[in-house]
Order: structure tokens, then sequence, then C-alpha cells
């Protein structure tokens, strides 16, 4: 990947985890005690929840534990980093309880039930995390890059 790409790529992972705390609080917007909210999106119901507010506190919660995980387990180079995805399993499934209201208890886990649902969404993101290590990586010395320039410009001057 060459440099343009390795920046650009940088600089959406960096928006995307900036981004993160706001998406987090996404629910203040919502009204406190309303069961349906009507958004340029569409209507929000709040399903088996008290309010639009509390069920979008619950999805957003989930969402960005969801995606901050799944940015962790991907960009981590470490030999442990397989065990992020036992956390990263967890909020899935409590994700998939948010959205899927109907379930008495959201924040229950349990993690024989969750591996059915899971596990393409895990191969499917070490496959990800395999494609992305196998790339090659060129590592320019910083140095290096500045001794050329600097014997750049002299050679230019003399």
């Amino acid at each position: 990947m060459d440099r343009k790409k390795r920046f650009i790529n940088g600089v959406l992972l960096s928006l995307v985890l900036t981004a993160t705390p706001f998406l987090f609080y996404i629910y203040k917007f919502a009204p406190v005690d309303s069961k349906e909210w009507d958004t340029i999106f569409g209507t929000i119901t709040s399903g088996g929840f008290g309010s639009v507010q509390s069920f979008l506190h619950a999805l957003f919660t989930k969402i960005s534990f969801v995606l901050l995980t799944g940015i962790w387990f991907i960009t981590a180079t470490n030999w442990w980093k397989y065990s992020i995805l036992v956390p990263f399993t967890m909020f899935l499934f409590q994700l998939s309880g948010t959205i899927n209201f109907q379930l008495q208890y959201i924040d229950e886990y349990d993690f024989l039930y969750s591996l059915p649902f899971i596990t393409p969404i895990i191969f499917f993101l070490v496959y990800i995390s395999y494609r992305i290590s196998k790339r090659p990586i060129i590592n320019t010395d910083l140095e290096e890059d500045v001794d050329d320039e600097i014997s750049k410009i002299l050679s230019d001057e003399l």
C-alpha cells in the first residue's frame, strides 16, 4: 500500500474513532417520554423500551462497543488479538438483543447461545485480518527520507 492510501486509511480510521463519542450520545436528541420519534430517516419506535431515548441509548451503546472492538481486532498485530473476539462476540449478541426487543433480558449474555449467530462474523473478521496482515508493508525509514531530501536540496544548490 502506498503512502497516500495509508494516509487516507489513517485519516478515515481517525475520523471514525473521533466520531465514536458523538455516536454514543445520539440518544440525547430523542424525545424523553415518547414511544415514537419521526426523523428524516423514518419513524423510530421504542419497541420494548420505555421510550425512544432509552432504546437509542441501548442501541448506540452497543453499536459503539461493536465498532471499537471490531476496529481493535482488525488493526491489532499482537499474537493475542483473537482474545478480542470474546468481548466482540458478547457485544454483538447484546446488540442483537437490543434490536430484537422481544427478548426479556437485553444484556443477559450466554456464550453458547450467541456462538451460532456470531461464528460467521468471526470468520469474516479473521479473514479480513489475515488479508490485511498479508499485504506487503513498505517500511520507510524517516531518517533516510530526511537525509535523501537534504542531499537532494544541497546538490541542487551547488
